[in-house]
């Protein structure tokens, strides 16, 4: 198998479950040492060894995006432990839904903190290591290593979705990020992305009635879609089915490796054809 990834340095948030530990594992098979973030200690432990208990290289980094100073303590602790810095997926987030009239501002700045907020300290935090570097690169005439961003974006953000006011404004908001980083960048050759995911089988997708949920400051946000609005999703779908984890990965792979050496600046629609 070709290693897409040989020799690359990779951080990924909201890697302990779902499409970002489908990711990280993917990222690791094609070769790249990967730092796998996770707010939650446990499932960020879980996958690193599991990726290195396959030969593959990979530290757990857990801590919320969120966080003012957790951008530069990931950041450092990657340096530290690898080196260098290539690629960047920011991945983490969830939702938090209700219906515009009765959204309080609380649930509507958690959207904006988790994805467009984070994201920006993030890729501000990793600037020395990829901007800089990559700057130094081209004055002392020197190959410049590939290096890229990809940000995950929705199709709610594109298109918009009841009852997501605040997740669809922060996942449209991500591109206009990736849209900026890409003309801000692109002359040093960093490349950056988004995907828009429509339906993928994840926790943010599965059952609300499961009664899986996430704590926010304390609050328990409930997860999940109802069941009789997610049975009917396929009929819409043109493949038919949700996607997997795994197809959701292999679209973030093809962004950060160099079959996608000429894409800057693009929102890849990952749907089975929803929305067309």
């Amino acid at each position: 198998m070709t290693l897409l990834l040989e020799n690359q340095v990779a951080i990924l948030t909201g890697a302990g479950r779902g499409i970002g530990a489908a990711a990280a594992r993917l990222f690791a098979e094609h070769g790249a040492s990967v730092v796998v973030s996770d707010r939650d200690e446990e499932p960020a432990r879980a996958v690193a060894q599991e990726i290195e208990s396959a030969g593959g290289k990979a530290i757990a980094v857990p801590g919320d995006v969120t966080d003012p100073e957790f951008p530069e303590r990931l950041i450092a602790k990657t340096i530290e432990t690898f080196g260098s810095l290539h690629i960047l997926v920011n991945n983490a987030g969830y939702t938090w839904d209700g219906m515009l009239h009765k959204m309080t501002d609380r649930q509507w700045q958690a959207m904006l903190d988790v994805h467009n907020t984070a994201p920006f300290r993030l890729i501000r935090a990793a600037a020395p290591y990829m901007r800089d570097a990559a700057k130094k690169e081209f004055a002392e005439g020197l190959p410049r290593r590939p290096r890229c961003i990809v940000n995950v974006s929705s199709t709610s953000g594109l298109h918009g979705n009841p009852g997501q006011a605040n997740y669809a404004t922060a996942k449209l908001g991500i591109v206009g990020l990736t849209k900026t980083i890409a003309k801000e960048w692109g002359p040093l050759g960093i490349r950056c992305n988004a995907v828009a995911f429509g339906y993928i089988e994840t926790r943010l997708t599965a059952p609300k009635e499961s009664g899986e949920t996430i704590s926010v400051e304390g609050e328990e946000v409930q997860l999940g879609i109802p069941q009789m609005l997610k049975e009917g999703l396929s009929m819409f779908i043109p493949l038919g089915r949700g996607g997997t984890p795994e197809e959701a990965a292999a679209a973030i792979l093809f962004l950060a490796s160099p079959l996608a050496s000429y894409v800057n600046g693009h929102t890849l629609e990952v749907t089975g054809g929803l929305g067309i």
